[in-house]
């Protein structure tokens, strides 16, 4: 493995750039491995539905489209697939019955966390190379990137 040097005195745009070359190799990752495990049988879309429900209970079908970015129809289709599946619920809102609200079912949830302990345990192996400052270098930088983007979600209409 070769490893890229830090830039000293890097400006803000290319610090931006590293992030954009960076951030897909990770994500790419992740969405192999969580492919590659128990989750195997479920489709990327599914497994991303099942994520956002998780982190969003009572999510409605045009949050899970708007958060994949496809449209309120092809989301109700795959969500379908999730409720035959009995990995989602889903349900009228109780003051607005036209509203559906999603939530996942306990097989949803442990699904979708035997895909996480997988994955994070396969990412936990990767890291075993790296020393400790390696590791508490790491540790920061996704600290301060975590900051940085929560006053995003913070500053933006909920997705």
């Amino acid at each position: 493995m070769t490893l890229d040097k830090p830039v000293k005195g890097a400006t803000s745009e290319e610090c931006a750039a590293r992030v954009m070359d960076t951030v897909p190799l990770i994500m790419r990752f992740i969405r192999a491995e969580m492919r590659a495990h128990k989750a195997a049988f479920l489709s990327i879309p599914q497994l991303r539905s099942l994520a956002f429900i998780n982190r969003n209970p009572g999510a409605s079908l045009s949050d899970l489209a708007d958060h994949l970015g496809i449209t309120s129809a092809t989301a109700s289709a795959t969500t379908e697939r999730l409720v035959q599946r009995n990995l989602v619920q889903r349900s009228h809102h109780p003051q607005e019955r036209r509203r559906i609200v999603l939530n996942l079912t306990d097989e949803g949830k442990y699904h979708l966390q035997q895909a996480l302990d997988h994955t994070r345990a396969h990412i936990g192996d990767l890291l075993k190379g790296l020393t400790a400052e390696e590791i508490s270098h790491i540790e920061e930088v996704l600290a301060l990137l975590k900051n940085v983007f929560e006053q995003t979600e913070l500053n933006s209409p909920k997705q």
